[in-house]
């Protein structure tokens, strides 16, 4: 038996992730299919939770031997997305290679007896997700930073070198001013000398 669910598809497209839980019953031997319409590459990842009938207790509970069976196809091509068995309470995740309907399937490991008849009921939540990750774009993206991280280090250098090349030549201003004081400073005290030495030559010979 096989449930279309394209609108309720749609609409979780739409809001590109979203979630819907829904439950329904099942007898042992029995399978519930539903079809889901996927854009390629895109993520579905679906909950399930089983339940057994008790007589004794009068409700559904937690059985440990009741076990999960999960079938994931592409009806186009009829490729196995998904085959396995898991316990009452788990999760399957696959990603659709091709766009199109997929046949999502769920039943249990119970068979059907003539004399004895066991009903379950079964927890379902899907989430269909954006497309993937484009790892392409991703490393060319990290290789884009990495290039602009690299220019900002080139960058960063030639400043550096820029600043060490004007301390140098402040530094070398500096040395020459102070030479150049320095002399002049010599020169005043030669030129005062000189003037002391003239006008005492002057003084003697005067008299």
């Amino acid at each position: 038996m096989q449930l279309s669910t394209r609108s309720l598809l749609a609409l979780l497209l739409a809001f590109g992730l979203s979630a819907n839980a829904l439950h329904f019953y099942l007898d042992a031997g029995e399978r519930r299919c539903f079809v889901e319409e996927l854009p390629s590459d895109t993520v579905v990842e679906g909950h399930y939770r089983a339940q057994e009938w008790d007589n004794e207790a009068q409700t559904y509970m937690h059985h440990e031997k009741l076990g999960v069976q999960v079938n994931v196809e592409e009806m186009e091509t009829g490729h196995t997305v998904v085959k396995t068995r898991g316990p009452p309470e788990g999760k399957f995740t696959f990603t659709s290679h091709e766009a199109g309907d997929h046949s999502i399937c769920l039943g249990t490991n119970y068979t059907s007896g003539w004399f004895t008849s066991r009903h379950i009921r079964m927890y379902l939540d899907i989430n269909v997700g954006a497309s993937k990750h484009d790892q392409d774009h991703d490393r060319k993206h990290v290789s884009d930073v990495a290039q602009k991280l690299r220019d900002l280090n080139n960058k960063l250098e030639e400043i550096r070198r820029e600043q060490q090349y004007q301390r140098e030549r402040e530094a070398d201003f500096r040395n020459l001013s102070e030479a150049t004081n320095a002399r002049a400073a010599w020169y005043t005290v030669f030129q005062i000398v000189v003037l002391l030495a003239t006008c005492a030559w002057q003084m003697r010979h005067l008299t």
